[in-house]
C-alpha cells in the first residue's frame, strides 16, 4: 500500500477544507464571547417554562437544567444587570439568580494576548523538542525538517478548528470563550503526539534501512502505525460523541472543537506531516 504516492492529493484536500473557514475568518472573524470582550454571565432559574427566544433578546442563551438558563450578555455594569432582572421578573414571575460573573474589557484583552502567546510558545517549544529528539537521524534526513513538518500539520489543525468556528459564529452566532482556547491547546498536544509516533517509526526504520529511499521508508512507517493511530483516535472520538450527546449545553461547543481537532489531527499526522516531509526530502534530491 503506497500511501505516499498520493501526497499531493492530501495537500489539495487539506486546502479545500481549510479555505472556506479561512475566508470567513478573514472577512467576519470569530464571534468573541464575554471572556474576550468583557461582559456579564447570568444564570437564572425560573418558576415556570420560559420561551428561549424571549431570553435571546438579552444575549447568548444556554439551558443548564430544568427552567434554568445561562445568559451571556455584553452588559458592563450592575445597573444594567438589575434592569434586565427586573424586566424578566415582570414578564415571568419570581427569578432565582444562581450565578453572576462579570469580566472587564481589560481582562478580556489580556486573555486574548495570553492565548496568542500561549499558542506561539507551544509551537516553538514543539519544534525545538522534536529537533533535539530526532538529532540522531541518519543523514541526509534533518531533525529540523521533522520539527517544521510537525508544526505545519499542527497549524493545519488549528486553522481548521478556528475556521469552522468562524463559520459557526457567522451563521449560528456561536461565540468562542476561554474553553475554546483550552480545546485548541488540547488539539495541538494530541496532533503533535500522533505525529511524533509516526516520525519516531520513520527514524527507527531509517536506521534499519540505511541507503533505502526516504519515500519508501516513510511509507512503510505510516502503514505500520496506521492501525495504532486510528484505534487511539477512535477511542477519543467515541468519548467525545458521548459528551456531545449527553454532556449538556454548557460544554457543547468545547466538545465540538475537540471533536473537529482530534479528527483533523489524526488525518494530518498520518498524511500531511509525513507527506510534507517526504516532499521536502524529494525536493532536495535525497
Amino acid at each position: 500500500m503506497n500511501l505516499m504516492k498520493y501526497k499531493f492529493f492530501y495537500f489539495i484536500f487539506s486546502l479545500a477544507i481549510i479555505l472556506p473557514g479561512s475566508y470567513f475568518l478573514l472577512t467576519s472573524g470569530l464571534k468573541l464571547g464575554i471572556d474576550f470582550t468583557g461582559g456579564t454571565l447570568l444564570e437564572y432559574r425560573f418558576e415556570k417554562s420560559v420561551p428561549i427566544d424571549e431570553l435571546k433578546k438579552y444575549g447568548q442563551v444556554a439551558p443548564t437544567g430544568s427552567d434554568t438558563y445561562i445568559i451571556k450578555s455584553q452588559l458592563k455594569n450592575q445597573e444594567e444587570v438589575v434592569s434586565i432582572t427586573s424586566k424578566l421578573e415582570e414578564k415571568f414571575g419570581k427569578i432565582e439568580t444562581r450565578r453572576q460573573e462579570s469580566v472587564g474589557p481589560t481582562i478580556g484583552k489580556e486573555l486574548s494576548q495570553k492565548a496568542i502567546y500561549g499558542l506561539a510558545l507551544a509551537s516553538l517549544a514543539i519544534v525545538a523538542y522534536i529537533a533535539f529528539s530526532f538529532k540522531n537521524c541518519p543523514k541526509p534526513a534533518s531533525s529540523w525538517r521533522f520539527g517544521i513538518s510537525a508544526i505545519a500539520a499542527l497549524l493545519h489543525d488549528v486553522l481548521l478548528v478556528v475556521g469552522i468556528f468562524a463559520i459557526l459564529g457567522k451563521f449560528l452566532q456561536v461565540e468562542v470563550d476561554s474553553l475554546f482556547v483550552t480545546a485548541l491547546l488540547t488539539v495541538i498536544g494530541f496532533s503533535v503526539h500522533d505525529t511524533i509516533v509516526v516520525f519516531d517509526r520513520i527514524r527507527e526504520n531509517l536506521l534499519k534501512n540505511i541507503g533505502r529511499k526516504f519515500t519508501d521508508v516513510a511509507n512503510i512507517s505510516v502503514v505500520q502505525t496506521l492501525g495504532r493511530s486510528l484505534n487511539t483516535s477512535l477511542t477519543v472520538v467515541f468519548v467525545l460523541l458521548a459528551l456531545l450527546l449527553f454532556g449538556g449545553e454548557t460544554i457543547k461547543w468545547f466538545v465540538v472543537a475537540l471533536l473537529v481537532g482530534i479528527i483533523s489531527g489524526t488525518y494530518s499526522s498520518i498524511f500531511n506531516a509525513t507527506a510534507l516531509l517526504v516532499w521536502w526530502e524529494e525536493k532536495l534530491g535525497h
